[in-house]
């Protein structure tokens, strides 16, 4: 039988959403009926699919925020008391995404039906992540599924507050860059062609620099739509690349030796990984898997390498310190010292956490100075673009002016 996506409402004027089998839209509404409930809407579920995949492509993802607002608000219902089916459709009713809501009330009737909240999680790998369905698991197992919640909930609102810090310092540069971009196509555009003409009626012998940046200009103005094709089909082969393991670790390296990123790279990426660990193994989820789990939330490719092949050397016996003795160039010495003394004192968690909150600061710390060190090299790039527009074409105006 198919399923139905209804919204329906209690006589006591109470909204309620799910998904329901029926054989018919008049069948869903005698079921409901005999629930108490009328129904407001139906609709086939593969025709919401097919629907919400043509018209609503910004809801194809589920953001950050809104997982975080789940995550906190279903640690509080849990704690008050609050089944857990009915905490999973209040919070589907709330939630923004179409995608994230259908997901939620998937889920809810899946616990209802006797699976586990994990083993529900773990069918909307793109929604919740590993990190989530494990945590989540070692919570009902133990009995502590609030308490993970809470440590889930503040793990992403850390990461949150990360990523808008470091998005936030390359809002600057990004938009003097796009400024720079946009007033150098203006004079190739406006200025150059008026200039050029004045050079042709005056027969002026041009220097190539010259004749180059008047090409340009010309294949601008007469070209546009080839230089929109050309900068689409860079930006679609450089997604692509991203895509590939070659070139994520070209990309990866980059970023690793330019002087002033390099340092906020690998700061974010300890950050991420000292978090993770620390959240995981105050969970209880044990050293190898929290290890494996870690690696596969880095995005860095060289720190999911190191991380991976730590969970490996761990799993053969090693310490987890002994393990990143060798990525020293990638993790700054601290780290590692601060896990030796955390496997001796059993009081790792603790420690990374500690250690977690101390490069969150530190990544803090260098994105607010960021700009400030930025703006000399953008100064420089920008005169020297001016430069190199100014002597291309003032060069000539004085040869002439010397000539007269």
């Amino acid at each position: 039988m198919p399923k139905y996506f209804y919204t329906a409402q209690s006589l006591t004027g109470e909204s309620k959403s799910g998904i329901l089998e029926a054989k018919d839209e008049h069948q869903l509404a005698r079921t409901l009926r005999q629930e108490g409930l009328i129904l407001i809407r139906a609709e086939p579920e593969e025709k919401l699919k097919e629907k919400k995949f043509k018209i609503s492509l910004p809801s194809l993802g589920v953001s950050l925020t809104e997982k975080i607002f789940f995550t906190r608000n279903l640690q509080v219902m849990i704690s008050a008391g609050l089944p857990l089916p009915r905490a999973l459709e209040t919070l589907a009713n709330q939630a923004k995404s179409q995608k994230f809501k259908m997901a939620l009330l998937r889920i809810r009737d899946e616990v209802i039906k006797g699976e586990s909240f994990s083993d529900s999680l773990a069918k909307y790998p793109d929604i919740f992540s590993e990190l989530f369905q494990s945590m989540v698991k070692v919570g009902e197992e133990s009995g502590t599924l609030e308490e993970v919640l809470k440590t889930l909930s503040r793990q992403m609102e850390r990461e949150h507050d990360l990523r808008s810090k470091v998005k936030g310092a390359m809002i600057y540069p990004a938009i003097i860059i796009l400024a720079m971009i946009g007033i150098g196509i203006l004079m190739l555009v406006m200025v150059v062609p008026k200039l050029a003409e004045t050079f042709e009626e005056l027969a002026i012998e041009l220097p190539i620099i010259t004749k180059i940046v008047i090409s340009f200009a010309n294949f601008l103005i007469q070209k546009w739509y080839l230089v929109i094709i050309i900068l689409l089909a860079i930006i679609f082969l450089f997604w692509q690349a991203m895509k590939t393991k070659t070139g994520k670790r070209i990309i990866d390296t980059f970023t690793l030796k330019i002087p002033i990123i390099s340092s906020i790279v690998q700061k974010t990426n300890s950050a991420y990984t000292v978090r993770t660990l620390s959240s995981l193994i105050s969970a209880g989820v044990p050293i190898v898997r929290s290890l494996e789990i870690t690696s596969g939330t880095l995005g860095n490719i060289y720190y999911k390498s190191a991380i991976a092949e730590a969970a490996e050397k761990v799993r053969k016996g090693e310490k987890i310190s002994e393990a990143l003795k060798p990525y020293e160039n990638i993790y700054p010495p601290i780290v590692i010292q601060m896990i030796a003394v955390g496997e001796e004192t059993g009081e790792t968690s603790n420690l990374l956490a500690q250690l977690a909150e101390f490069f969150e600061e530190e990544v803090s710390n260098a994105t607010k100075n960021l700009a400030s060190v930025i703006e000399p090299v953008l100064m420089i790039i920008i005169g020297a673009a001016v430069g190199f527009f100014a002597i291309s074409m003032i060069h000539p105006m004085y040869a002439m002016l010397r000539a007269l």
